[in-house]
């Protein structure tokens, strides 16, 4: 299977990517913890159905010592017992900001006010960025049918 557009390989495609990575470098060096940061894109790329994206941040997610319980549950967190309160609130702020057009009132005042209650300012403003970038980068893959399972951990980086 091949992309229907080399994202890279295109002069306009490749530009706005390059501008797109350097946004997401200012989310991962922001203050919220890495683990959640890989939770988030994993969980709105399982959404967005974005094989791409879920396959890199698993891989990521597993070589910077993520276990193995923790990803598998991932897609069930509500149930899962494996994810502290402040990654069950990212998840959630995740969910609900990655499914604004499923809900008629998007992100609810509840969902903000709990990530408000383990995230400071900075960490919120990360989190917002990462599930905006995290949803770009999942619509672009997903338009282009960028084919998942080859990527290796550091591959981009």
């Amino acid at each position: 299977m091949d992309a229907r557009l080399n994202l890279f390989g295109n002069p306009v495609a490749g530009k706005v990517l390059r501008h797109i990575n350097s946004a997401g470098k200012a989310v991962s060096d922001a203050a919220l913890p890495a683990a959640t940061q890989e939770l988030v894109k994993i969980r709105a790329s399982q959404i967005n159905g974005c094989g791409f994206c879920t396959d890199m941040h698993t891989k990521d997610a597993a070589h910077a010592g993520e276990t193995p319980q923790r990803l598998h549950l991932v897609a069930a967190w509500r149930e899962a017992t494996v994810f502290t309160d402040a990654e069950r609130a990212a998840l959630e702020l995740t969910e609900q900001g990655t499914r604004i057009a499923d809900a008629a009132g998007g992100v609810t005042d509840e969902a903000w006010a709990n990530a408000a209650k383990h995230y400071d300012e900075d960490q919120l403003a990360a989190l917002v960025s990462l599930i905006a970038l995290i949803n770009a980068y999942n619509r672009v893959n997903v338009l282009v049918r960028q084919p998942a399972g080859d990527y290796q951990p550091g591959q981009f980086g």
